[in-house]
């Protein structure tokens, strides 16, 4: 089925009405989706460079708006929720976090993870739906995933418009290990600088 779904998308972004898919599936896949929206962003990009700023911010806007779906259904729907959660093997981790939350630590932890899923192939629905199941602070919630979404899908678009094709090809081999890196990076920056904010104020 997955195999499936990602040809469907592949196919999509050759569609002429290749934006408007592409605003679907990210904002569908920031809630329950499994194909992400760099599927279609690569090939779109590549297709058509010159609205690679476009194609970053509709991926970016719609994939933020389906984060707050993500977020109200674990809000809202507990039943549902937990669905998806168990899907993804988090059951344990969204317990914890409930415990932990009244913590200030809990807190900042959160928010860390919370950019990690945004910005590396973790599923961030799973995470955008956690947000919601254990009540964590919404605006923050929408910020982080601004931050992280619209990081994520310029780079995808900016480097597969520099490089087009290579980049694809290296995407496929590497991506995963990538974008990974480079989010544990920024996150690792993120916690330096924080702390020593913190000692010297």
């Amino acid at each position: 089925m997955f195999q499936t779904l990602y040809k469907k998308c592949l196919n999509l972004a050759a569609h002429k009405s290749s934006n408007f898919y592409l605003g679907l599936v990210s904002f569908i896949e920031s809630s329950f989706f499994p194909i992400p929206p760099d599927v279609m962003i690569i090939p779109m990009v590549i297709a058509k460079k010159k609205e690679f700023m476009k194609i970053f911010l509709i991926a970016s806007i719609f994939s933020v708006l389906g984060g707050i779906l993500g977020y109200l259904i674990g809000y809202l729907f507990f039943d549902l929720a937990m669905h998806v959660i168990e899907f993804y093997n988090y059951e344990d981790k969204v317990t914890n976090l409930k415990l932990n939350m009244s913590v200030g630590d809990g807190f900042f932890a959160w928010l860390s993870i919370l950019f990690l899923a945004g910005f590396t192939p973790l599923p961030y629905k799973a995470f955008t739906i956690a947000s919601g199941l254990i009540s964590f602070n919404l605006p923050v919630f929408i910020i982080v995933s601004l931050i992280s979404r619209s990081l994520r899908f310029f780079i995808v678009a900016f480097l597969s418009y520099k490089f087009g094709e290579l980049f694809t090809e290296y995407m496929n081999n590497h991506g995963s290990k990538w974008f990974t890196a480079i989010g544990i990076l920024i996150v690792i920056i993120f916690i330096f600088v924080y702390f020593v904010l913190k000692f010297n104020g």
